[in-house]
């Protein structure tokens, strides 16, 4: 900021001139303030721009357009005179630093208010563009932060100044690292190329650096990383990602549309994520500074003449043309004759100008300290009101912003908190923060963009095992560990909790509102325990001399489980098994079947499907027998891989390994295979309505038509590695293991990725996910996470 000099204009439309602001292509930019005292910043045009009567036509098009921008969260054009012998704007003025100074004399900013900035520029996109306008230089300094929320200034200028010499031949108007790929090839820019330069900015406010290139890099390969490399998101939170992604990709038909990027930041509203969002170091420098500028008066002295002017104003008769040899305007390429003083900081579109030192936080500048055109209402803007104290005023719009703190509390399905909680668990079992209830209306996010957990509760690591079985039942999650904990599946509180019923890694088997178990103490007994209060139903022992060791399916009468019958030991330390069908109604013994010598081991996977009662056991067999007799109707090697729990649908069981096998569940015979085409195997399927979907060892995801074998299609996107399915909708939900890490959604019709998350946590063994209504489950180890399943 700087005071007048003797040739700057001492009044424009009633507004007083108190400072000088800065100077670039367009013109000069001025503090001032209006009769009734509202502080507001006023732009006026280069003579050589005034003479020329295409701009002005241009510029009173633009004027016209951008005064219907009357957003929250756009820097508004109050008041304008493009007929003026100097052509002037007054936008309202923001008591706030812009973004680049910010994050010079901070850092990056925390997470919380990234998703704040970004849920407020999107919206103010949202009022540009619904007013018929294209920004074209979004950029970090050219956006501004109040205590009440972000602002975006110098929109609706770009066409009036660049006009059709935007796509003219070597010419580039915007800014290197912020303007998309199709701007920096000359190409035309619609929406969309706000969305690019939107990501770029908010990569900037959460690394603190161009992820097109820092300052050493030159404008050239900026622009050349822009249009043929990759943004460097590193130093991105993890939550944002998928949206900074999908705003970057060089395709503007597929970037997300600002009403989306509102949807994902703030699906609750606006105004409640941008409420205390800024820390509070940078509330209070705002504070300060804002006080300082509501004090400034007109100068009743100027200063000593400048090293350059503006010079008189001309007078333009109407059509006249600009003087033979002027050079033609085009906004972010002034002409020599009207170069600002070395050293004057630039303020308009394009690219920098020569001797432009770099903003500085702690000296007046046109961003730190100085402030920058924008909008905070301070009082009367018009003569017939009385002008109020601009201390009051300050002190009400800024309503304690000295006192800021990070955004917190919890959104509809985006992650409010770090740690994704906003209260305690409390129960056995569990500790960390856990989500208040939130709505059950959900939106779709963009595509790439993860909806993060609502909420997250961590258990203690040594009460579950590695990998952890979940069911779901009546808005209830229960976890497999010891304790056994049920979870509210809205907030991921704990509803009840009990001890020594539950064994490390049991599966848990659910029927008509109760869970089955082994006993936890190892006395060979089977428990049923109603789901909703955890409280014991039933047990069934088979015998003095029978011990059930395992369960292995339930359908609609029975539970399946084995059993040792140390009645027919063939040796000490060798005793005889068998397998047992239990009425979960009764909890009686319905038959008892002895195994096969050779196909008795203890670890046994299996599902009923029908009539037919499949499992594998650790000893390499796949068994299939009779639900109602218990009879075996046959058994055979499976070869090297039994860790698989049995797929079973049309008839058929399919088998992984290093080819997808379909094998008639009537007669062990082979109905199809299927080749992974170099690829070095798959891992157990699904079947969902006629579809088999499996991984493969190489990271790519396969569905398959059933009947036939035939492929539909092959994922080969980053899909996490994922090994299990569940389907909702059109999405089909994958896991991956420990080293993949996280949830993959995928379109079940055409197989390209949606979105990918993971909360980069180390995990012993596969993650693990149930749902639940609208609410996708999902665990890591000891983590537990609830999410819309959108």
């Amino acid at each position: 900021m700087e005071t007048l000099q003797p040739d700057d204009p001492r009044e424009l439309g009633g507004y007083r001139m108190l400072r000088t602001l800065g100077a670039g292509g367009m013109g000069r930019v001025y503090l001032a303030r209006s009769p009734g005292g509202r502080t507001v910043a006023v732009k006026v045009v280069r003579p050589d721009l005034a003479a020329d009567a295409d701009f002005r036509r241009r510029f009173r098009h633009e004027v016209e357009i951008a005064q219907a921008v009357s957003g929250q969260y756009t820097a508004s054009v109050v008041d304008a005179d493009p007929d003026a012998p100097l052509p002037w704007l007054a936008t309202s003025y923001v008591l706030g630093p812009d973004l680049t100074d910010v994050v010079a004399a901070h850092g990056a900013l925390p997470e919380g208010t990234v998703r704040a900035l970004g849920a407020g520029l999107a919206a103010a996109l949202q009022e540009i563009h619904a007013a018929g306008l294209i920004h074209r230089d979004l950029k970090p300094s050219n956006v501004l932060l109040a205590a009440d929320g972000p602002r975006v200034i110098d929109f609706g200028i770009a066409r009036a100044v660049d006009g059709n010499r935007m796509t003219q031949t070597g010419v580039v108007v915007g800014s290197p690292g912020y303007m998309p790929p199709e701007q920096a090839l000359g190409q035309d820019v619609g929406t969309a190329g706000d969305v690019f330069s939107l990501g770029a900015v908010l990569a900037f406010a959460a690394t603190g650096r161009n992820v097109f290139g820092d300052g050493a890099a030159s404008h050239a390969a900026m622009l050349y990383q822009v249009v043929h490399g990759e943004a460097d998101l590193t130093g991105v939170p993890q939550s944002l990602l998928g949206l900074l992604r999908a705003c970057l990709l060089k395709d503007p038909a597929g970037r997300p549309a600002p009403a989306e990027i509102v949807a994902a930041l703030a699906p609750q509203g606006v105004e409640g994520v941008l409420s205390d969002w800024l820390p509070s170091a940078v509330a209070s420098t705002i504070a300060t500074h804002a006080a300082g500028i509501l004090d400034l008066e007109a100068p009743e002295h100027p200063a000593a003449p400048a090293a350059a002017s503006f010079g008189p104003a001309p007078t333009m008769p109407a059509g006249a043309q600009p003087p033979a040899g002027t050079p033609a305007a085009g906004y972010g390429h002034p002409q020599p004759a009207a170069q600002p003083p070395a050293g004057t900081p630039a303020a308009g579109y394009g690219y920098p100008q020569p001797g432009t030192p770099a903003p500085g936080y702690g000296t007046p500048t046109p961003g730190y300290g100085t402030l920058q055109p924008g909008t905070v209402q301070l009082g009367a803007a018009d003569a017939s009101s009385p002008a109020p104290s601009r201390r009051r005023a300050l002190a009400y719009a800024l309503g304690g912003a000295a006192a800021v703190a990070a955004v917190g509390g919890g959104t509809a399905w985006w992650l409010g908190h770090k740690d994704g909680g906003t209260g305690t668990s409390t129960g056995a079992g569990g500790h960390g923060g856990s989500g208040k209830p939130v709505a059950e209306s959900f939106t779709t996010p963009p595509a790439g963009v993860a909806p993060q957990p609502l909420w997250h509760t961590s258990v203690a690591e040594d009460s579950t095992s590695t990998a952890v079985p979940l069911l779901t039942y009546d808005g209830l999650l229960l976890m497999s560990g010891d304790p056994l904990v049920a979870y509210d599946v809205k907030t991921g509180k704990a509803r009840w909790s009990k001890k020594d019923i539950c064994r490390s890694g049991a599966q848990l088997l659910f029927h008509d509102g109760k869970v089955f178990l082994v006993d936890g103490d190892y006395d060979g007994v089977l428990v049923a325990y109603d789901v909703r209060t955890g409280e014991e139903a039933w047990r069934s022992r088979l015998g003095k001399k029978m011990q059930i060791e395992r369960t292995i399916a339930i359908d609609d009468k029975n539970v399946y489980v084995t059993v040792t019958d140390f009645g027919e030991a063939k040796s000490a330390t060798n005793y005889r098994t068998a397998v047992a069908a239990i009425s979960h109604t009764t909890g009686q013994k319905v038959w008892l079947q002895k195994r096969d010598w050779g196909t008795d081991d203890y670890e046994v996977d299996g599902a009923v499907v029908g009539k037919y009662l499949v499992y594998t056991d650790s000893k390499y067999n796949l068994t299939v027998r009779d639900t109602a007799t218990g009879n075996q109707l046959w058994t055979k090697k499976i070869g090297d891989n039994w860790s698989w729990l049995p797929t079973v649908a049309n008839g058929l069981v399919f088998v992984p390994g290093k080819q997808l096998t379909a094998v008639d569940v009537e007669t062990g015979a082979t109905r199809w295979t299927l080749s992974p085409n170099g690829r070095r195997g798959f891992y157990n399927p699904t079947v969902i309505d006629g579809v088999l979907y499996a991984g493969d060892y190489d990271r790519g995801v396969w569905a398959v038509d059933v009947k036939n074998g035939k492929r539909i299609w092959l994922c080969d996107e980053s899909s996490r590695g994922a090994q299990s399915f569940l389907r909702a909708g059109a999405t089909l939900y994958g896991v991956g293991g420990s080293l993949a890490g996280g949830v993959a959604a995928i379109n079940a019709k055409t197989g390209k990725v949606r979105w990918t998350w993971t909360d980069n946590k180390d995990a012993d063994d596969s993650w693990q996910m149930a749902l639940s209504g609208n609410r996708l489950m999902v665990t890591n180890g000891p983590e537990i996470y609830g999410m819309s399943a959108v």
